[in-house]
C-alpha cells in the first residue's frame, strides 16, 4: 500500500498532467522514476531523449507519445530500425488500440497506412519526407525506438536524415540504450529540433549478477554481490550502482582457481610450452552439461551466445545426441500447434531443403537455434515458443541482441571473442552490456544472471573490466549519399542542403571535437617556445641543423619504401605471368614450400591472388605480400578439368602429383642481390648529408645535448601543424563531401550547374528554387533509387545494361548489385552464360567509368559486384527448386543457407520493385514480372506476397 506522501504526490501528477494519469491507468503497474520524468517532459510540450538499459522500459515513454497524439486527435509514427522490431511493435499497439487505429509500413508490408498510428521502419519514413507524403499532415509525434542505431556504418544517416527533416511541429521522441554521450546527442537534438530533454537511467529493472564457469565450478565474478547480502537481511535484491560496481574487486577465490585450473592443463603454466606434458587436455564444457547445470539450479530459460551460424546449429544438434530434453508432454503438444500454424504455409517440398525436420525435433526438446541463417518462419516461431517460456534454451548469434524481445533468465557467452568479416577481434564493452543485457524477465524474474564461459587465456580481471563498463559512446556514421544529395538539392537547392548537412550530429560532433584539438595545438605551441629558448646557440641555427637531420632520415625512409615497393612490383608481374599447372616456390609464411597454380586469380593487375594447391593439401589464395621475391614456374603438372579445390578426395590426389613433379633448382629464390643501394646513389641524400657536415651546429662540442633539444622543439611544431591540419579538415568536411558528391552527379549530368535559361531546350530539369544546380530527368530517377550502389543502377539503367533480359535474367543481372557474399570466395563464383554474362559485362563497364569520375573527385569509391547471387537469382526466378537453387548456388562457389536465401531475395524484390518504378517501359515490365516470379514459395511466406 503506497504512503501518504506517495498518493499526495499521484494525486499532484493527475492534476498537471491528466493526459499522463490516464495513460498509467490502463498500464496495470506503476511507471519508474525515469519514465515518469520523461512522460512528463513530453506532456509540457518538451521532445525527449530516453538512455536506459534493455528491458528497463523505455518503450512506454513512445506508448505515452502515441497516447497524446490520439488524445489531441493528431498522428504519431513509431519507428524502428528492423522489419521484425516494427511487426512486433504493431501487434503490441494493435492488440492495445484496435486494428482500425494502428497501420504498419516497411518494406514488405502496407496495412491501414492511413491510420491515425502508423509503425514503420526508419527508412519508409525518409522516404515519406522527402517525397512530401500527404501522410505527413497532422503528423504531431514521431517515435525514434533504437535510436543508437545512427552509429550504424551501413544505414545510420537514415536516422540523423529523419531528424534534420522532419518539421518543426512534430514532437521527437528518441529511445536509446546507456550511451555515456547522452548530452552531446542531446545538445545536437536541441540545435536542429528545439527544446528537448534527456533523460538517463543506468539502473537495470532486474539486477543482474555476473558469473564464470570454469570447469564444473561456477563462481560470482565480483566479491560485493548485493543480493546475497539483501537475502541474508531478509531485504529485496537492489540493482548494483555504477559506483559499486566500480568498487567491486574480482573474486579472489575466482582468481585463485583459474591460476590452479591452468596450471592442471597442458601448456598453461609450465616452464615451457614445448616440453612434453602427460596434463589433461583442455576441453570446454559440453553444452548439454551447461545447459543441464543451469536447468539444476533454476537458471532456464538461457540463451546462449555462440557468435557463429553453424555453432547454434551443432549446439542444439549436440545437446539432442546427448539426450538432453527439457519440455513435457503438454510444452510439446503446444510447441507443435504453434509450428503447425507458423509454418504450415511453407512449400511442402521445401521442408527438407530448410532441415524442418531436426528443427522442429529441436524445439520439442525446448531447444533452438537463432540465427540469420534461418528462415523468417523458423525464426519468427522460435521466438514465440521462447516467450512464451517453451523453449528453454536458445543458441544465438549476435544479433538476437538488437531489438527482438527476448529475454531470458540467464544469457551465456561462451567466447569473448567473435569474427567481424575481416578478422577475430575482442568483444567490446558496448557489446558486452548488449548481450547480457538480455538477462532477467521484467514481472517474471527476481535477478538476471551472465554466466561467461572460461578457456585458457581468459584472465577474470578483463571480464570484470567488461562487466564495469556500462556504457559506449554514440558517434555518428552519417555521409552524403547520391540519392541523398539529389533529393536534397530537388527539395530545398545546394545552399540549403548545405545548411542542412552542416546541421548534422555528424558535423556537430567534428566541430565539438576541433575544440579539443586547438586546446592540444595550443600547448605543443608553448612547448615548441620552450624548447626553442633552451636550444639557442650563436654559433648557428640549431633547429635548422635538426631539420637537416630529420630531412635525411624522412629520404633514406623514403627511399627504402620506393625499393620496397619496386620489389612488390617486380613480385606481382612474376605473379601476373603465372598459368594453370604451374609449379612454383612459395619463399616463406605458414605456405611454405612447393605449390601448383590452379587459378592464377588476375583480377587486379597491381595484387594478383592466384588460387593454389601446397604440398600438404591446403587450397587457397595467396597474395603479393607472400613474395619478398619474384617466383617463377619451376615445373608443370597436369590440373584436371573441373577441378574441385574444395574436395578433400581431389586435393590428395593432385598434392600427390605435384611431390612426384620434377623440380628444377630455384635459383631465384636464393639469389642474392648484389650491387649499391638506392641511398647511396642518391644526389639529394648526398646534398643533404654534405649540407649537415658543413653546418656550424656540427662542430660543436655539446652538439648532441643541444639536438636533442631541437629534436623535441621540432616534434612539438609537427604536432601543431598536424593538429591544425586535422582542425581544417574536420571543419565543414561533411560540407566539402557533399559538394564532392554534387560534383560527380553534375559531370554525370543527375545536376545541372547552369541557370535553368541556359539548359538545353531538350533537357527535363526540376527547378528546386531560385538556387542551382538543378535536377535533371535521370537526376529525379536516382531520386527514387534507395540503394548502397544507387548511382550504379542509375548508371545501368541509363546504359541500357538490362535491355532486351527476360525476368530470370534480370534478376540474376541485379543480384550482383544487392548481394555481399559473407567471406571471400577463392575464385569468381560462375554466372549463367549468355545473356547475363553480356549484361554483367556492361555492367562492369559502367562501374568502370563510375570509378573514374569518383576517383577524379576524390569521392568514396561505389561497391563492388558481386557475383555471387547470380545463378540463384536466375534459378529461382525460373521456377526450379529450392533444393536445386541451393544445390546449383554451392557448385557456383556460393553456401547459402535457407535464410540467407530468403534475406537476399527480400532486397532483389526490393530493388527490381524499384526499377519497376523508375526505367523505361520495356525493363520496368520486364522488372515487375520478375518480382511476380521470385515472390512464390518460402520467398512469398517471407515478404507476405
Amino acid at each position: 500500500m503506497s504512503s501518504p506522501a506517495e498518493r499526495y504526490a499521484a494525486s499532484r501528477r493527475r492534476t498537471a498532467h491528466p493526459d499522463l494519469a490516464d495513460f498509467t491507468a490502463e498500464l496495470g503497474f506503476s511507471l519508474d522514476p525515469f519514465q515518469v520524468e520523461a512522460c512528463e517532459a513530453l506532456d509540457r510540450g518538451s521532445g525527449v531523449l530516453v538512455c536506459a538499459p534493455t528491458g528497463a522500459g523505455k518503450t512506454v515513454v513512445g506508448e505515452f507519445a502515441v497516447h497524446k497524439a490520439l488524445s489531441e486527435g493528431r498522428k504519431a509514427f513509431y519507428t524502428t530500425p528492423i522489419k521484425a522490431l516494427s511487426n512486433q511493435k504493431y501487434n503490441d499497439l494493435v492488440e492495445r488500440y484496435g486494428a482500425e487505429r494502428v497501420g504498419l509500413l516497411t518494406g514488405d508490408n502496407a496495412v491501414n497506412g492511413d491510420a491515425p498510428v502508423v509503425v514503420m521502419t526508419t527508412e519508409v519514413l525518409r522516404n515519406m519526407l522527402y517525397a512530401e507524403s500527404p501522410a505527413l499532415l497532422g503528423l504531431g509525434y514521431v517515435v525514434m525506438d533504437e535510436v543508437h542505431y545512427l552509429a550504424d556504418r551501413f544505414r545510420g544517416a537514415v536516422w540523423e536524415e529523419v531528424i534534420i527533416h522532419l518539421p518543426p511541429s512534430v514532437t521527437l521522441v528518441s529511445l536509446s540504450a546507456t550511451v555515456s554521450n547522452a548530452e552531446e546527442f542531446a545538445d545536437w537534438l536541441v540545435t536542429v529540433r528545439g527544446d528537448t530533454e534527456v533523460v538517463v537511467s543506468e539502473v537495470r529493472p532486474i539486477p543482474l549478477w555476473q558469473h564464470m564457469l570454469v570447469g564444473n565450478r561456477v563462481f560470482d565474478l565480483f566479491s560485493l554481490r548485493p543480493a546475497a547480502h539483501a537475502a541474508e537481511h531478509g531485504e529485496s535484491p537492489r540493482p548494483m550502482s555504477t559506483r559499486e560496481r566500480g568498487a567491486s574487486v574480482v573474486d579472489p577465490e575466482l582468481v585463485r582457481y583459474v591460476r590452479e585450473h591452468e596450471r592442471r592443463i597442458e601448456g598453461w603454466g609450465g616452464p615451457s610450452r614445448r616440453e612434453p606434458s602427460h596434463k589433461p587436455r583442455y576441453r570446454p564444457p559440453a553444452r548439454s552439461d551447461v545447459i543441464e547445470r543451469l536447468d539444476k539450479a533454476g537458471l532456464l530459460p538461457a540463451i546462449t551466445f555462440v557468435f557463429s551460424r553453424n555453432g547454434c546449429d551443432a549446439a542444439v544438434h549436440q545437446c539432442l545426441t546427448s539426450g538432453l530434453r527439457l519440455t513435457d508432454e503438454v510444452e510439446r503438444a503446444e510447441i507443435a500447434a504453434i509450428i503447425d500454424e507458423r509454418t504450415g504455409s511453407l512449400p511442402e517440398e521445401d521442408l527438407h531443403v530448410l532441415g524442418f525436420w531436426e528443427w522442429r525435433e529441436g524445439l520439442l526438446a525446448g531447444l533452438a537455434a537463432h540465427h540469420a541463417g534461418l528462415v523468417p518462419a523458423f525464426k519468427e516461431t522460435v521466438e514465440e515458443c521462447f516467450v512464451r517460456g517453451l523453449v528453454k534454451a536458445v543458441f544465438a548469434t549476435e544479433t538476437l541482441a538488437l531489438g527482438i524481445n527476448m529475454p531470458a533468465r540467464t544469457v551465456v557467452l561462451e567466447r569473448l571473442v567473435k569474427w567481424n568479416g575481416e578478422a577475430h577481434v575482442d568483444v567490446t564493452a558496448g557489446e558486452y552490456t548488449q548481450l547480457t543485457g538480455r538477462a532477467g524477465r521484467r514481472g517474471i524474474d527476481v535477478e538476471g544472471h551472465a554466466v561467461v564461459i572460461w578457456a585458457p587465456g581468459m584472465d577474470p580481471s578483463v571480464v570484470a573490466g567488461l562487466a564495469s563498463t556500462r556504457t559506449y559512446p554514440l558517434r555518428s556514421s552519417f555521409r552524403p549519399s547520391y540519392n541523398m544529395a539529389v533529393n536534397l538539392v530537388s527539395s530545398f537547392g545546394r545552399a540549403r542542403a548545405r545548411e542542412l548537412l552542416a546541421s548534422s550530429f555528424a558535423q556537430f560532433q567534428a566541430d565539438r571535437s576541433v575544440v579539443g584539438l586547438a586546446r592540444a595545438a595550443a600547448r605543443h605551441e608553448r612547448e615548441a617556445e620552450k624548447f626553442a629558448h633552451d636550444m639557442h646557440s650563436d654559433r648557428g641555427d640549431v633547429g635548422e641543423y635538426a631539420q637537416l637531420r630529420r630531412d635525411i632520415s624522412d629520404r633514406e625512409k623514403d627511399l627504402s619504401r620506393d625499393s620496397q615497393a619496386k620489389r612488390r612490383m617486380e613480385a606481382a608481374d612474376a605473379l601476373a605471368a603465372l598459368r594453370p599447372g604451374d609449379v612454383i616456390r612459395v619463399p616463406s609464411g605458414r605456405r611454405q614450400g612447393l605449390a601448383v597454380v590452379l587459378d592464377p586469380g588476375v583480377t587486379d593487375l597491381a595484387d594478383p591472388r592466384p588460387l593454389v594447391l601446397t604440398e600438404d593439401k591446403w587450397a587457397g589464395r595467396l597474395a603479393s605480400i607472400d613474395f619478398p621475391t619474384p617466383v617463377s614456374a619451376l615445373a608443370r603438372v597436369r590440373v584436371p578439368k573441373n577441378f574441385n579445390h574444395r574436395s578433400p578426395h581431389a586435393r590428395r590426389d593432385l598434392a600427390a602429383t605435384l611431390r612426384n613433379a620434377r623440380v628444377e633448382h630455384d635459383l631465384g629464390a636464393r639469389m642474392v642481390r648484389k650491387g649499391r643501394s638506392a641511398a647511396a646513389d642518391d644526389p639529394v641524400l648526398a646534398d643533404l648529408r654534405a649540407a649537415l657536415r658543413r653546418h656550424p651546429v656540427h662542430s660543436l662540442p655539446d652538439r648532441e645535448e643541444r639536438v636533442r633539444v631541437a629534436e623535441r622543439w621540432l616534434r612539438a611544431v609537427r604536432e601543431a601543424e598536424a593538429l591544425h591540419r586535422t582542425m581544417a579538415e574536420r571543419t565543414g568536411s561533411l560540407t566539402r563531401q557533399f559538394d564532392a558528391t554534387c560534383d560527380v552527379l553534375e559531370e554525370l549530368g543527375y545536376l545541372v550547374p547552369e541557370p535553368a535559361q541556359l539548359v538545353p531546350a531538350d533537357t527535363t530539369v526540376i527547378r528546386a528554387s531560385d538556387d542551382v544546380p538543378v535536377v535533371t530527368a535521370d537526376g529525379r530517377r536516382l531520386a527514387r533509387i534507395w540503394s548502397e550502389a544507387d548511382l550504379l543502377v542509375a548508371e545501368c539503367l541509363r546504359a541500357g545494361a538490362w535491355r532486351g533480359l527476360n525476368a530470370a535474367e534480370l534478376a540474376a543481372a541485379a543480384s550482383t548489385v544487392v548481394f555481399e557474399a559473407r567471406r571471400d570466395l577463392a575464385s569468381l563464383p560462375a554466372i549463367p552464360a549468355g545473356k547475363v554474362t553480356a549484361a554483367v559485362a556492361e555492367m562492369r563497364q559502367v562501374k568502370s567509368r563510375l570509378e573514374d569520375v569518383e576517383a577524379a573527385h576524390a569521392v568514396r569509391v561505389t561497391r563492388d559486384l558481386d557475383l555471387g547471387f547470380a545463378w540463384a537469382a536466375y534459378r529461382w526466378a525460373d521456377g526450379q527448386s529450392l533444393d536445386r537453387v541451393l544445390a546449383g548456388a554451392e557448385q557456383a562457389g556460393t553456401e547459402l543457407s535457407g535464410g540467407d536465401f530468403v534475406r537476399w531475395m527480400r532486397q532483389l524484390i526490393d530493388l527490381l520493385d524499384q526499377i519497376a518504378k523508375v526505367a523505361d517501359d520495356a525493363v520496368a515490365s520486364v522488372a515487375r514480372a520478375a518480382v511476380g516470379k521470385v515472390r512464390r514459395g518460402v520467398v512469398a511466406v517471407a515478404v507476405g506476397g
